[in-house]
């Protein structure tokens, strides 16, 4: 089995926590943790941009990223949030099984 970690931001931790608690409490991710207090700098729209953002570590296995692209899509709050998945290429077996035993609704 293959697992990844897919990477969003939320404007606030308010969303962010909804964000997080909808992927868990749907088995489309094992852990989603957050980071609040960052700071993105981007173009948007032609425009120089600044936000406060909350980053958000999603982790699950591999064959779960077409659902959950699909749920941060229809939930996220952004016009193009950021979805961008990493792969896990080494990790502990305890804790991969542990993503594979908890990230189950595929």
């Amino acid at each position: 089995m293959s697992y990844c970690c897919i990477i969003s931001t939320a404007p606030n931790i308010k969303k962010a926590r909804q964000l997080a608690g909808l992927l868990v409490s749907k088995r489309l991710a094992a852990c989603v943790q957050l980071l609040p207090g960052i700071e993105s700098h981007y173009r948007w729209r032609g425009k120089k941009e600044t936000s406060k953002e909350v980053l958000l570590l999603i982790k699950t296995p591999s064959s779960g990223y077409g659902k959950v692209e699909k749920t941060l899509l229809k939930y996220h709050p952004y016009e193009v949030p950021e979805i961008v998945c990493l792969p896990i290429t080494k990790g502990s077996k305890s804790y991969l099984d542990w993503i594979s035993a908890e990230g189950t609704a595929f």
